[in-house]
């Protein structure tokens, strides 16, 4: 019996670069920055615990050789108005219940909604106000981790994720170990329209960041116990 590296077993993972366009998108698409979101019929459109409906950063469809969340549609919004750090709160050695809507100190309640959803088929109405609308392009191409076990370091779908620093396991509410299925490279800016509120603590007036511009790993029940049980992990 062949026994084989954890590492060589690691490198066939399908994994997907996400490209962003430079053409200003005027209609909807399932895969963008910004633009119409496509939410399942009885998911509104979430709000900030201030009050102001979240900004659409970026949706797209997880390609189908993706384990677990092939076919799945993944939104990820973020508050303009509240640029932060996720901090997990665990209980029992797992996320507390509900942990997309618990406490973030100081904060009452999230200032992020990262959604997983398997029935969006129309858009929205209207498009993300704040954020310009740009197309984005998934390519497969080959996650090979280096001698240290991290894959590289890209806005990705799928393969190994590149840990910024040590890896961070967590068990969902549900008892299901979360799974990581998507990375935003550290300082990835997000082109906004002119006129629009400056973010605090982003780098520029007209760019706004995810998570004060970490490296964002995103871990997903593999369970679906909740379209929100998607966890935001922030590194540097």
């Amino acid at each position: 019996m062949v026994e084989h590296d954890v590492r060589t077993v690691r490198a066939l993972l399908p994994a997907h670069v996400v490209e962003v366009g430079t053409e200003p998108l005027d209609r909807p698409m399932r895969n963008s920055v910004g633009g119409w979101p496509f939410l399942d019929d009885a998911q509104e459109w979430p709000e900030c615990f201030c009050g102001e409906r979240m900004a659409l950063f970026f949706q797209l469809d997880i390609p189908p050789d993706v384990e677990i969340f092939g076919g799945d549609h993944l939104l990820v919004f973020h508050c303009r108005a509240h640029n932060d750090a996720s901090e997990p709160e665990s209980a029992n050695g797992r996320l507390v219940p509900r942990y997309w809507d618990a406490p973030q100190p100081p904060y009452p309640r999230p200032f992020w909604r990262v959604l997983l959803q398997r029935h969006a088929a129309l858009p929205a109405a209207e498009a993300e106000p704040s954020l310009c609308a740009l197309p984005l392009t998934l390519r497969p191409f080959m996650d090979t981790p280096n001698s240290r076990g991290l894959g590289t370091q890209s806005f990705k779908v799928g393969g190994t994720p590149s840990w910024a620093q040590d890896p961070e396991y967590y068990r969902c509410a549900c008892g299901a170990d979360l799974v990581y299925v998507c990375q935003v490279p550290e300082g990835m800016e997000f082109a906004v329209h002119p006129g629009q509120p400056e973010q605090p603590y982003s780098i520029r007036a007209d760019t706004y960041w995810l998570f004060l511009g970490n490296e964002v790993y995103l871990l997903a029940c593999p369970a679906h116990c909740d379209p929100a049980a998607v966890w935001p992990v922030n590194q540097n």
